[in-house]
């Protein structure tokens, strides 16, 4: 089975992608702790190749990284490449967010997913972004997920993604979306 190294220091995403991912025979690793990537890229997308390309680089493996985050319509995107450190705690950041959104009428926003795989020289040879369309409420609901999902609302269901189901999160999200939609080329490559 190919070894693919999962270009994050997070256990808890290395778990994700191995769910993702389970129906490909590949075993998955976190990167070395010694390897840093500064995430310099303007776009999720470009964040993702920078991890993927210097990961594999590094590791002479290949390497599957994911960049993801909120982007709110009335916030000019925000918080955007800054979702993580938006607050210390995800109650800082909801609130933050809450608060500079204000009773601004426009609540439109985003979840944006990019993944990119690399060969072991670096080169990108499958990349995509996935995203779900929803809306920012005035104040939490739900007790499930973490980070914005007590605000983020999709309104074709009617529901936070705090208020979801697991699978059924795993399914409509951003990342559900953008790995539905690399799945098929993954399954296809020949990992050498």
């Amino acid at each position: 089975m190919p070894t693919v190294v999962v270009a994050t220091g997070n256990p808890g995403k290395l778990k994700e992608m191995q769910a993702y991912l389970q129906d490909l025979d590949w075993t998955l690793e976190l990167k070395p702790s010694a390897i840093e990537v500064e995430e310099t890229g303007q776009t999720f997308l470009e964040n993702a190749r920078l991890k993927a390309s210097q990961v594999a680089i590094a590791t002479q493996q290949w390497a599957i990284a994911d960049d993801s985050g909120l982007a709110v319509d009335a916030l000019n995107g925000e918080p955007g490449l800054y979702s993580a450190r938006y607050g210390k705690t995800d109650r800082d950041r909801i609130e933050r967010l809450l608060r500079t959104l204000g009773n601004h009428p426009n609540r439109q926003a985003q979840f944006i997913c990019a993944i990119a795989l690399a060969q072991p020289d670096g080169h990108i040879v499958l990349e995509t972004e996935g995203i779900c369309p929803g809306t920012i409420l005035t104040s939490p609901q739900g007790s499930g997920g973490f980070g914005y999902d007590p605000i983020f609302y999709v309104p074709t269901l009617g529901k936070t993604f705090a208020e979801m189901m697991p699978a059924q999160k795993e399914q409509i999200s951003h990342r559900g979306v953008a790995f539905e939609q690399i799945m098929p080329q993954l399954r296809s490559l020949r990992l050498t």
